[in-house]
């Protein structure tokens, strides 16, 4: 830790250096955790470091993917609860590279803060680490930014980069998908991190009582079950691609269903969807009913229960699901691939 450099004159301004060095020590048992083979987790450089292995892949390609963690944000603040919104920082960018068939290999994480609270920062960090270790990705740097006057002093705001590889070989694209291929469900853990400024508004969630256990939803409250951290699919998925062609991924962020499947879907084609097949959580049902929300607006903002779509071959099914549930996912089937102009349909 660096006791010399100090800022009475930044520390007037409200940027306290030496929190910002707390911080990192802090921090540095949970980043420990998430060393992989190639990985320099020794924070305080310039910039990360990561060695790449090629081994057995002929034709490396690098796919990076960026996001936040949006205004589930604001349910973190209300709950006083930082160590989980790290996962979703983590899990809204795995999940879209492994859509590519990539490989997490690290992870850099960005916090703005109103005031730095060490512990809080650490917290924060713990989070993310959590979602590294699951995703398989290393933790090689980041920046915590100390912003007086633009964020309040007990808000923050949290967004990360990743990086992976896949052999462009086997780069995942819908050039095989054809008629009659089927879509396979991966449950969400819950509203995941999409959605929350309409979420807010209809349940006043800066007014209401979100600590309160709720029978609707199994006895957790409103806070805890809208702060559950995004699933992150990579390990099953990882485990999927060695055995079965896959030909085609979608992470169901925000625009829901109607936005994600046909991203995958190429022209000509479209998904039919079995509206009664899919197991909708109960967070999904009491948004609906209190803020008066049309099936097509939940399934056009939500995921609905389905937090990521395969699409397989039909003879591949058994063997995707098997794999799938060994690995920890309740995988099912939600509906097929028909020719089409319409890229979704939901019967």
């Amino acid at each position: 830790m660096n006791t010399q450099s100090k800022s009475d004159s930044y520390a007037s301004a409200g940027v306290d250096i030496t929190a910002g060095y707390k911080a990192v020590e802090l921090m540095k048992k949970h980043i420990a955790r998430t060393a992989v083979p190639g990985a320099d987790t020794d924070i305080g450089g310039f910039g990360g470091l990561f060695e790449l292995d090629l081994t057995g892949i002929s034709k490396p390609v690098l796919v990076s993917g960026t996001d936040g963690v949006g205004t589930k944000l604001k349910i973190a603040f209300l709950m006083d609860k930082h160590d989980t919104v790290g996962i979703d920082c983590v899990a809204m960018c795995v999940n879209d590279i492994i859509c590519a068939g990539a490989k997490p290999l690290y992870f850099l994480d960005y916090i703005a803060c109103g005031k730095n609270y060490p512990e809080k920062i650490a917290d924060i960090v713990k989070g993310v680490c959590e979602g590294c270790v699951q995703s398989g990705a290393a933790l090689i740097g980041g920046e915590t930014a100390e912003m007086p006057g633009f964020y309040p002093v007990d808000e923050y705001d949290l967004a990360g980069y990743c990086t992976g590889i896949v052999d462009k070989d086997k780069i995942i694209d819908n050039k095989t998908m054809k008629a009659g291929d089927v879509i396979i469900a991966l449950p969400s853990s819950g509203v995941h991190s999409n959605g929350f400024s309409l979420v807010r508004k209809v349940f006043d969630v800066e007014n209401a009582d979100i600590k309160t256990p709720l029978e609707a939803l199994g006895g957790k409250s409103l806070g805890e079950a809208l702060l559950t951290p995004t699933k992150i699919y990579v390990k099953p998925v990882l485990a999927l691609l060695e055995k079965v062609k896959v030909k085609g991924i979608s992470h169901i962020t925000g625009g829901g269903f109607y936005e994600n499947i046909p991203r995958s879907i190429p022209d000509g084609l479209g998904a039919v969807i079995n509206k009664a097949d899919i197991k909708i959580l109960p967070i999904f049902r009491l948004l609906a009913e209190t803020g008066n929300i049309s099936e097509r607006d939940m399934f056009n903002t939500y995921n609905m229960g389905v937090g990521m779509s395969i699409v397989v071959a039909p003879e591949d099914v058994d063997t995707a699901l098997e794999i799938l549930k060994a690995n920890g996912e309740d995988a099912y089937v939600i509906g097929r691939i028909e020719e089409s102009e319409n890229k979704i349909t939901l019967n």
